[in-house]
């Protein structure tokens, strides 16, 4: 294809997180154009008592600051996750922390939780939400802790998050699952999880009004499975309306085309792409084996392909998402994969 050759001739030389920044600005420009850029036929379905217009989204991670919805929606994408956002402002971790393996299609990122901040980002999505775009757009809000917080403060640190964003957000995702910041990850033990959920839903249960927010929980590809069976019990003991399986891993499979010296000196990071396709879609299946119909499933973790949608729709996801491939496959990427979404 021609993004393809663009990508293996222009794209490809670049730094990552120059290219990442180049291509942002340039979905933010098309999203300034009267209509959608890409045309998809709607496959509309109720998720969490909201109405998506399909079920492919937008993964967090790419639009951290809320800044490129409407060109993003124009590609095709039926909602998009925002973040991770923090309470406080964070830079993120010393570049380079952006790395391809351009043979397995795969990323292994260490960004950090980098962006604006929680009051920054609630600005923009009260502005945006004011638009005619803004305004019936399914935005999810992904949270995430402070870099700076103790662990002992978390609570506090996600609620404050919580009470800016909720008000603006279609959906929340409290993250305690990117391995890109330190002591993050224990926070999925069911003891240190249950009342940082419990906190937030008290937020998202107490806007304005009356109006209430769904909240979801997103957690790792790396759990033991024990593990996700406690945190899929605990969202059904606390009501939550969703659980987001998975996000990136820590480990480096050994069917990695990449060759050892490539990846090792990429370093720490989460890895993402195709290789995590299997074990993602093992963890889907296992909570939609325990929550049965309770609690809306978003599959998201190495969907690449128009059949990754149909898998993981087959294996019991409400929505799918994706972030990695959409590096790899380019503008027209999203409408072939929501195309997929029809029955």
């Amino acid at each position: 294809m021609v993004y393809d050759a663009l990508f293996s001739t222009v794209f490809a030389r670049m730094d990552p997180e120059v290219a990442h920044e180049q291509a942002f600005r340039a979905i933010r420009l098309g999203g300034r154009l009267a209509r959608p850029l890409t045309a998809v036929p709607p496959a509309p379905r109720t998720v969490m008592g909201l109405t998506f217009p399909h079920a492919f989204g937008l993964a967090a991670g790419f639009d951290k600051n809320a800044r490129a919805v409407p060109g993003l929606l124009g590609l095709g994408f039926g909602h998009v996750e925002v973040g991770t956002v923090t309470a406080r402002p964070q830079p993120g971790n010393p570049r380079p922390r952006l790395f391809r393996l351009v043979d397995d299609r795969a990323v292994i990122n260490r960004m950090g939780f980098n962006n604006d901040g929680a009051a920054v980002v609630a600005a923009r999505l009260h502005r945006l939400r004011r638009t005619a775009v803004g305004a019936d757009a399914v935005i999810g809000v992904n949270i995430g802790k402070t870099k700076v917080v103790p662990a002992e403060e978390a609570v506090a640190d996600y609620v404050e998050s919580a009470r800016l964003l909720a008000p603006y957000a279609s959906y929340l995702v409290v993250n305690v699952s990117s391995p890109n910041t330190p002591g993050l990850r224990d926070l999925q033990s069911v003891d240190a999880l249950r009342p940082i959920l419990a906190a937030v839903r008290d937020v998202t249960e107490r806007l304005p009004q009356g109006r209430r927010v769904p909240l979801v929980v997103k957690i790792a590809p790396d759990l033991a499975d024990a593990d996700v069976d406690a945190v899929a019990d605990l969202a059904l003991e606390l009501g939550l309306d969703g659980i987001s399986a998975t996000n990136t891993t820590i480990e480096r499979p050994a069917s990695l085309l990449a060759d050892r010296a490539t990846v090792d000196a990429a370093g720490a990071g989460g890895l993402s792409g195709p290789v995590l396709a299997g074990r993602a879609t093992e963890v889907l299946r296992r909570l939609r084996d325990r929550v049965g119909e309770q609690v809306a499933l978003v599959g998201v973790g190495g969907v690449t392909t128009p059949d990754d949608v149909r898998d993981r729709l087959a294996a019991g996801a409400d929505l799918v998402q994706a972030y990695t491939g959409f590096i790899y496959g380019g503008p027209l990427w999203p409408a072939r994969l929501a195309r997929a979404c029809r029955p």
